[in-house]
């Protein structure tokens, strides 16, 4: 499936900062995603599917070189995609050393019919560059030119940080495909 965004970075930003004194991490959670299609088309030389939703919108995904089953796949197979994501974020102690790493991980699995899960974790050291009251909004740079501008909801929060803190940004996702065949 295609992935999923979830804008959860400001949610996370701010509950994170809300209450510095009783805590210096905080974890948010989004919710448990599942989409549903039925494959339509293959196109094997590409290793393109072609999906349709049950709102009946089309769209095309290409299996990486990780689907090691992909010549299994069926038209008229159910694909059901379930995606997590989460993310910690924690206010760095002055003088701390950064961090920029990532891990990607896949596994494929047993059943009889094609399917896996697949988890990936980055984790970044970013600095507050700019924070506007006005709209409200906060900007983070990271390593490799990374750079994240969000709106605010919550205001009170943006009060008790400032630009140049650093936090330490660590987004887990994981993404497990299964199938089913018509009957």
């Amino acid at each position: 499936m295609k992935r999923f965004v979830v804008g959860i970075m400001p949610a996370v930003f701010l509950t994170s900062m809300a209450h510095p004194a009783t805590a210096q991490t905080k974890t948010v959670s989004s919710e448990l995603r599942t989409e549903t299609a039925t494959i339509e088309a293959i196109e094997a030389s590409t290793r393109s599917l072609t999906l349709k939703k049950p709102d009946g919108t089309f769209v095309t995904i290409v299996a990486g070189p990780g689907i090691t089953r992909f010549s299994e796949v069926k038209v008229g197979d159910k694909v059901t995609a379930k995606y997590y994501e989460n993310v910690v974020v924690r206010l760095k102690a002055p003088g701390e050393a950064p961090i920029d790493t990532g891990a990607v991980g896949t596994t494929g699995s047993e059943t009889t019919l094609p399917g896996g899960t697949k988890a990936k974790q980055r984790s970044i050291t970013a600095t507050i560059t700019a924070i506007d009251n006005a709209m409200p909004s906060i900007t983070f740079n990271g390593p490799n030119g990374w750079k994240y501008t969000s709106k605010v909801e919550d205001t009170a929060a943006l009060a008790k940080v400032k630009v140049g803190d650093r936090v330490d940004i660590v987004w887990t996702e994981a993404m497990l495909v299964s199938l089913e065949r018509p009957q």
